[in-house]
């Protein structure tokens, strides 16, 4: 997983309500569809807006990680520092289209561009688009999430190949307050949430600095493309991805345990990335078939003399179609 991870991410109600909500989704398309519209963009701009400092719970699995956030406009310019609470030390600070990521116990600091995924509690143009034009949208019950009154909104997938995701927002500025990951099962595959959360206060630019130098003098920085891909075309592609799911890297990867760099596509929907590596194995036959990780399921297949492996947080059916769709171009 990435340094900035970003997030942004309903749960399975009983069946007969999940009937009258359909049925009103078929009755009045485009009103729910201007209020999908009408709630993405309240939720985006208070995430960009507002200055806010809060704890931050992500739980993934089985595993559990605290965050600290603050979050500073300054006349329009964004100024963010995300600092680990347990686990290993980790600062991340994101300004100026950049995110620099801080570990101290190993003396490195990272330099990425920040991607369009964003991070909780924002959503990107892209994520915005995705829930849009991909999920049926629909208010559900009201509660409190970090001491706020808070409105749950569901984005159910219009098809088998994406996840449900489950927000809920402050109902006062629209602030994303926790959001949820849900697969086909019902079950919870990734979720944040603010355990406590100050909404407005004064944040000056020294709380969002960084604690060391830019370039600290006696650390290794590195420079990070996409993914550390090398960026080439690789003869590869993908037939018939899923609907809604675009090309974003193409390249060639070196992984631990692999003599020669593997291709590496991946795809994103603006909401999920799902990765597709292929390798020469020869003919030698090699396990194939599905497998889990929690959220993730991982397909592979045999194709000719290469080894076709897809991995990514999204249904079995879509990777799998991504694996069957692979193609030499």
């Amino acid at each position: 997983m990435t340094a900035e991870v970003a997030i942004d991410k309903p749960v399975l109600r009983l069946a007969r309500a999940a009937a009258l909500a359909v049925a009103a989704l078929v009755a009045a398309p485009a009103a729910l569809a201007d209020d999908a519209a009408t709630w993405l963009n309240r939720a985006a701009q208070a995430a960009r807006q507002l200055n806010y400092v809060g704890t931050i719970l992500y739980q993934h699995g089985g595993h559990v990680e605290t965050s600290r956030l603050i979050h500073l406009n300054d006349n329009g310019a964004e100024f963010e520092k995300l600092v680990n609470l347990d686990g290993p030390a980790r600062e991340v600070i994101r300004s100026q289209g950049e995110v620099r990521c801080y570990y101290p116990d190993a003396k490195v600091v990272r330099i990425e561009p920040r991607t369009f995924r964003n991070a909780f509690p924002s959503l990107s143009p892209q994520q915005q688009k995705a829930l849009g034009e991909y999920y049926a949208f629909r208010k559900a019950e009201a509660g409190r999430v970090a001491g706020l009154d808070a409105q749950a909104w569901v984005f159910e997938p219009k098809d088998g190949l994406r996840y449900g995701h489950k927000f809920w927002s402050d109902v006062a500025t629209g602030l994303l307050l926790k959001a949820r990951i849900i697969d086909e099962r019902g079950e919870v595959v990734e979720q944040f949430a603010f355990t406590d959360l100050a909404i407005g206060g004064r944040i000056d630019r020294e709380m969002v600095r960084p604690s060391w130098p830019p370039a600290p003098t006696d650390w290794v920085v590195r420079a990070a493309g996409p993914g550390d891909v090398e960026l080439r075309d690789t003869g590869w592609g993908i037939a018939r991805p899923p609907p809604g799911f675009s090309k974003i890297v193409e390249g060639f990867r070196a992984l631990r345990g692999k003599k020669q760099p593997v291709a590496h596509l991946v795809y994103s929907d603006g909401l999920v990335a799902v990765s597709v590596f292929i390798e020469n194995v020869g003919s030698a036959p090699h396990p194939t078939g599905l497998t889990q990780q929690g959220g993730t399921n991982i397909f592979v297949r045999q194709f000719d003399d290469h080894l076709v492996t897809v991995l990514g947080e999204a249904p079995a059916a879509a990777v799998r179609q991504f694996a069957a769709s692979v193609t030499r171009r």
